[in-house]
């Protein structure tokens, strides 16, 4: 049902240049491309995508690349980064690249020639090498990646030095990203020979007949739909199972009735040798169906160290089989996730005197640091060894389970209920701590506050905090406060750049005024006049390590007009 064809333009577009649209793509007539936007040989443009380069422009899509479902491409009127052919372009999508469903690449962008960026990821204002296989609910921005590298699942990467630490992509990733594009390219077979004509009456035949055949579709196309199907996994689900068979696990479930689950003793299902995914996922459904009144969970397994990953609860017991839970009760770690519930014989005391659980951030954190193989520590201070950074270790947490972690986090809240307590993750090969989240506060709800990892939808509730600043001090975005306190409390320095828009576009930054000071109300103070003397450009803040002499955790703090 597709047909070359740049769909119904914005209403300004007849000011704009046309798309040049090399004969042999195919371009669904439900799709929406507006201005200088260069399609090349053999490429794929799904329906209800979004191409507009009625803001920056051009943009350029390689030979043989797919833009799927849903994805949305636009440019900003300002920033332009440098093609293959050494040209500016606001987007510049490179030659056998996957651009997958509900993606957003929004210039000025760069993504280079054999790329595959996973559902539902951001890239803005960035550059990703060539070879680079980015996962689903990304962020990339302010950064470039280099080539060949790999972006898991749920990353923030908006610091340079994050980026450099990106592991390579192994073969199984290639594998998933040559996977996802396949479906496309079969699709793609018999697309071209079909007039936009008759898009119309099969589109209202799909519609109104309840019978349509949907067997041939993958389980990518069935799943997490809101039709009730209680035979069908929740997305979340197929998108977990996805993640774990590309990074090389096996899977496996278990079940528990309600007095098995709150002892925790569950029991394995039939073993699911495959590693299809429809294999898998058909054996999931069979353990379901098998046990339809009790707990069904699904774990990863690392074959190499013996050990299991990535445990998520896929059904409960009169609530469906989506993997999410309706019903909310003390101890519950709710989650867009599939999430985890205590035994009812644990604790029952709730964190923070009233708190309902751990946020889904920081739930998300822990599996996330579990996957990669960090081992999990939670910390305690009382608001004076807050405000100095003396803070306590709670009882170790031995255990790498999903449960075993979640148990000892609360034991930790319950035993500190009037005191900041945070997690982090442990590298033990590194002997390094990551990722600090303070996940309750004196008086308030158990929260959690991602340190050290630049987001948008970061909030370090500075307000809640105590803060040495005074009432006239600038506006300081929360995020940069809560990354100075890590900064000092790891004992490094801090340090501030500014850069024109010309001078950001080639990473060409003046160092603002030394700030010799390590008292966060002078490192504040030292911001502010940086931002202040500088209130037309770009100002980022970094870490610097003085006895390694190198810098850390970089974030840009202003941007112009901002």
């Amino acid at each position: 049902m597709v047909a070359p064809s740049s769909a119904a333009p914005l209403a300004q577009s007849n000011r704009l240049a046309q798309p040049k649209i090399d004969p042999t793509a195919s371009v669904h007539a439900f799709s929406n491309i507006v201005g200088e936007v260069r399609i090349g040989a053999n490429v794929l443009i799904a329906a209800g995508t979004s191409i507009r380069a009625d803001e920056g422009s051009p943009f350029r899509i390689g030979a043989g690349s797919q833009v799927q479902d849903g994805a949305v491409i636009h440019g900003l009127a300002q920033g332009r980064v440098l093609g293959d052919d050494d040209q500016p372009y606001s987007v510049w999508i490179g030659d056998n690249t996957c651009i997958t469903h509900m993606a957003l690449i929004q210039g000025p962008a760069y993504v280079g020639d054999h790329c595959f960026v996973g559902f539902r990821s951001t890239i803005f204002n960035a550059r990703v090498g060539d070879g680079s296989i980015v996962m689903m609910h990304v962020l990339i921005q302010d950064v470039e990646i280099p080539p060949g590298k790999y972006v898991p699942s749920g990353s923030v990467i908006t610091t340079q030095s994050q980026a450099d630490r990106l592991p390579d992509a192994q073969s199984l990733d290639i594998q998933f990203a040559a996977h996802v594009g396949g479906i496309a390219d079969a699709l793609r077979v018999g697309h071209q020979s079909v007039d936009v004509a008759s898009i119309t009456p099969i589109r209202h035949q799909q519609e109104g007949d309840d019978n349509v055949d949907r067997s041939n579709h993958n389980y990518g196309s069935g799943y997490g739909s809101s039709q009730g199907n209680s035979g069908r996994l929740g997305a979340e689900v197929v998108d977990q199972v996805r993640h774990l068979l590309a990074q090389g696990y096996r899977i496996a479930t278990e079940h528990a009735d309600a007095r098995r689950f709150q002892t925790s003793s569950w029991q394995s299902c039939a073993p699911i040798e495959g590693s299809r995914e429809s294999d898998v996922l058909a054996a999931i459904e069979t353990c379901m169906a098998e046990h339809p009144g009790e707990y069904v969970r699904l774990f990863g397994v690392d074959s190499k160290l013996k050990r299991r990953v990535s445990e998520s609860i896929i059904q409960r017991p009169g609530n469906g089989q989506n993997g999410t839970s309706q019903a909310q009760s003390a101890g519950t770690y709710q989650s867009s996730q599939p999430s985890w519930q205590p035994p009812k014989s644990s604790s029952s005391q709730s964190y923070s005197g009233q708190s309902s659980g751990l946020s889904s951030e920081a739930v998300e954190q822990i599996r996330q640091m579990l996957s990669q193989g960090y081992r999990i520590a939670v910390e305690h201070a009382d608001a004076r060894r807050f405000q100095t950074s003396s803070w306590k270790t709670c009882a170790p947490i031995e255990g790498n389970r999903e449960s075993d972690i979640m148990a000892g986090l609360q034991a930790c809240l319950a035993d500190h209920t009037g005191e900041y307590v945070r997690l982090y993750g442990v590298d033990p090969k590194a002997k390094r701590r990551v990722a600090e989240i303070i996940i309750q506060r004196p008086g308030e709800k158990a929260v959690s506050e991602p340190q050290g990892m630049a987001s948008p939808s970061s909030s370090y509730m500075a307000s809640s905090a105590p803060s040495h600043r005074s009432p006239a001090a600038g506006p300081l975005p929360s995020e940069a406060v809560g990354l100075v306190r890590q900064l000092l409390s790891q004992g490094y320095r801090i340090g501030t750049e500014h850069a024109d828009t010309r001078r950001f576009q080639t990473s060409s930054w003046h160092t603002c005024s030394p700030i010799p000071a390590n008292r966060e109300s002078e490192v504040l103070a030292g911001l502010e006049a940086c931002l202040m003397e500088h209130s037309g450009e770009y100002v980022r803040l970094f870490g610097i390590d003085t006895n390694l002499k190198r810098r850390v955790s970089e974030l840009i703090i202003q941007r112009p007009n901002r």
